[in-house]
């Protein structure tokens, strides 16, 4: 099987009116003989950051000794991406075999599994046949009926920043989006929380009584900034003095914070985790696609924000790295998302838009984009691909300015693609 018949398969899985629940992916496992159950993991969840909260995690326990699995989603560059080992990706026939072995077993099955449940089983049965000491897991949605919640009791349930998303499956309060998340606290782990409304804290708080899990709020009054320029950023979190952290914006301090909270929890349960460790970790952590800044003169930055939330993150660091700087947009969204509410904070700082439809079945066309941008009196021009839309953004970018490209993590890899080309 090549890698592109292997992923032709994960693909072609149809996801679509499937009922929510852990027992597809829990039956296929089985048939694996449940290897799952044989790791160590950090569960992380959340509405925003969650990602970066991960990668973070992983690249401090990394440093610290322990043979360390990742699994996210989406990916920006390559599939493989989404499930590592201490930073490197699955192989190409590691990820085929895989694939050969567990197809037979899903297509068996009454009730076939979702594209996410497959991949995720996929992953699951890497991290355990590789032995990792632990695996940093981040949930694809929701909490409680997503397909990564069949892993055992972990470590630590971190929740980072609750908001509005995936509203149509999840919710459409905070409150009943927290309840959906708090499901992958369970008895014998330690819940940690992103500081959130009293409404939220307590809706956790109940998940945690219900199972007996201690809960850790995470403190952002000892988060103190040292300095900040594109080149990254150095911060004292309580005893932590001079962290330096690669990653931009107020918004991954905060996720830093969650990072290091865990870390305590971790040492309170018997891992061993050296001040040395964190600061290597912090200092070595990469996360593409995150007010990334991928080229010079003219400024071009990469952000994979894709809700209201994010996207004012993203303006905060606009102002805070680019003050004063009118900034070109290059942005493209899925139609499932709310882009009703999305652009508000960042229209008054954008310059111009530029858009796209990403490369995802669930894909917003351009045009119908551009047609709700134009509401905001500023330039919109939709593009038919990406190379064109990058042209027109450093067409349209001077050699002095900055252009941000956003709305979807989707289209990230072919920007960068098409950056490199030109």
């Amino acid at each position: 099987m090549t890698l592109e018949d292997a992923l032709s398969y994960i693909h072609r899985v149809d996801w679509r009116g499937s009922v929510p629940g852990l027992s597809r992916i829990d039956t296929l496992l089985g048939m694996l003989g449940h290897p799952e159950r044989s790791v160590k993991y950090i569960h992380i969840t959340g509405t925003n950051g969650k990602g970066s909260t991960c990668a973070m995690l992983a690249a401090i326990l990394r440093q610290a000794g322990y043979k360390t699995g990742l699994y996210t989603s989406p990916y920006i560059f390559r599939f493989n991406e989404r499930m590592q080992i201490n930073g490197t990706p699955i192989s190409d026939d590691a990820l085929c075999a895989l694939v050969e072995e567990l197809q037979p077993l899903a297509d068996s099955m009454a009730d076939h599994p979702t594209e996410f449940e497959l991949v995720t089983a996929m992953a699951l049965t890497w991290f355990a046949r590789e032995r990792c000491d632990i695996v940093v897991c981040e949930v694809g949605m929701g909490g409680e009926f997503d397909a990564t919640n069949v892993i055992p009791s972990p470590e630590a349930a971190v929740l980072t920043n609750i908001g509005l998303d995936h509203t149509a499956v999840l919710g459409d309060t905070v409150e009943q989006i927290a309840a959906t998340k708090s499901g992958i606290i369970k008895p014998g782990c330690h819940a940690v929380l992103y500081p959130c409304a009293p409404s939220v804290r307590e809706v956790v708080a109940a998940r945690c009584r219900a199972a007996g899990a201690p809960l850790t709020v995470v403190d952002f009054g000892v988060i103190q900034s040292v300095c900040d320029s594109l080149d990254g950023q150095v911060f004292h979190f309580g005893a932590y003095r001079s962290l330096h952290l690669p990653l931009l914006g107020a918004h991954q301090l905060r996720n830093a914070a969650v990072a290091l909270t865990a870390v305590e929890v971790l040492r309170r349960r018997g891992w061993h985790i050296s001040e040395a460790a964190v600061r290597r970790g912090l200092a070595s952590v990469t996360w593409p696609g995150r007010f990334q800044v991928v080229r010079r003169r003219p400024t071009v930055i990469l952000d994979g924000g894709h809700n209201p939330q994010c996207m004012e993150s993203l303006a905060a660091a606009i102002r805070e790295y680019l003050p004063g700087q009118p900034v070109t947009v290059l942005t493209g969204v899925l139609a499932d998302k709310d882009f009703g509410q999305m652009y508000d904070a960042l229209a008054p700082l954008a310059a111009r838009f530029i858009t796209v439809t990403p490369p995802n079945p669930r894909a917003l066309d351009a045009g119908e984009l551009a047609a709700f941008l134009r509401r905001y009196g500023k330039p919109v021009t939709a593009c038919a691909d990406i190379p064109q839309a990058v042209a027109q953004l450093l067409e349209n970018t001077p050699p002095d300015g900055a252009s941000v490209c956003c709305g979807s993590l989707y289209l990230l890899g072919d920007v960068a693609q098409a950056l490199e080309k030109l």
